[in-house]
């Protein structure tokens, strides 16, 4: 995956990711989408008039509570949700809800969470998560979590915490069971950010889940009442501060540290390899990075020097004050 960006305004980034997919061949366009399904089918669309329709999403949204109900078929299928459904080359992503659909709050424990689907409630272990997911082989999937603590109304101090701490057990557990599984290796754990209107717990869920192997975020628990808009606006922008806009950048980015730079590092190696390097703490990393922050560092006083020789400094220091504004 690879975040390839046009241009940003006021946060707001335009671009496209890269490299999407378990054959890395596919393009979403940001800001986007996903296209809504109600077990696997655009509502009210056969597959024949969905192609009808102009800019169709590269991502389908599909609703475990729609399909855990089918989890033992699709396990015996072997080949995955998108061939089952007529929808083979779509990307696809599994959300833990149905995003219009409201669910009954007070069935989350320590160990699992319940989804709502035709027959009822189902409750889910990550053991049991985690297989439902093999069964379907999603290209992106929601990491199950605590979601009950929202910004709809206000959230106990005590509530947001047990949100966030069951929220990362469950995500410690579901990464530890990929890890054991072949068939889930080239899928995507998309961790959850959860804390209510606690700007604490939001901070710390923000923190702790960046911590973690996952792909990307989803701020969860923030969809409701109109009335706490400014509350849930400003605990959006202070927990995206909080993310590592580097996480999903960097990871398959070939190009390097800096285009054009002539360091060692950036003429032999690649922002992906460093990436690679950080994540496995080898002492590489911290070489090659030194060698390319000495050769900048290094190339400042020379700019400077060179700024005094010709009695640019003036047109230097501006320069700098533009690049840090």
């Amino acid at each position: 995956m690879k975040l390839s960006l046009t241009k940003v305004v006021n946060g707001c980034r335009l671009g496209k990711i890269k490299n999407l997919g378990k054959t890395g061949d596919h393009t979403m366009d940001i800001p986007g989408c996903l296209l809504y399904t109600k077990t696997g089918s655009a509502p009210h669309l056969t597959h024949h008039t969905l192609n009808k329709i102009h800019g169709v999403p590269a991502m389908a949204q599909l609703t475990l509570s729609s399909l855990a109900e089918h989890h033992e078929v699709l396990a015996e299928y072997k080949e995955g949700v998108g061939k089952f459904i007529g929808m083979p080359e779509s990307l696809l992503y599994c959300s833990l809800h149905d995003p219009v659909s409201p669910c009954p709050a007070g069935y989350v424990t320590n160990k699992s969470v319940s989804v709502w689907g035709v027959g009822g409630r189902v409750e889910m272990t990550t053991s049991k998560f985690m297989a439902i997911q093999q069964a379907l082989q999603p290209d992106w999937f929601q990491c199950l979590s605590d979601g009950e603590a929202t910004c709809d109304e206000a959230t106990s101090i005590k509530r947001a915490r047990k949100s966030v701490d069951r929220s990362l057990l469950f995500l410690d557990n579901c990464l530890k069971l990929q890890e054991e599984s072949e068939v889930l290796q080239k899928s995507t754990i998309i961790g959850v950010i959860e804390g209510g209107d606690v700007m604490e717990e939001r901070l710390r869920s923000a923190r702790e889940t960046a911590k973690r192997p996952v792909g990307g975020f989803l701020l969860d628990g923030f969809q409701g009442n109109p009335a706490t808009l400014e509350t849930r606006l400003h605990l959006l922008s202070s927990v995206t501060a909080e993310l590592p806009e580097d996480k999903p950048r960097y990871q398959e980015d070939f190009d390097p540290l800096v285009r054009g730079c002539s360091c060692y590092c950036c003429k032999n190696h690649t922002r992906a390899y460093i990436h690679h390097l950080l994540v496995t703490n080898e002492l590489l990393a911290g070489v090659l990075l030194m060698m390319h922050n000495f050769e900048h560092y290094f190339g400042f006083f020379h700019s400077i020097r060179e700024a005094l020789k010709s009695d640019h400094l003036a047109q230097l220091k501006e320069l700098i004050h533009r690049q840090a504004s």
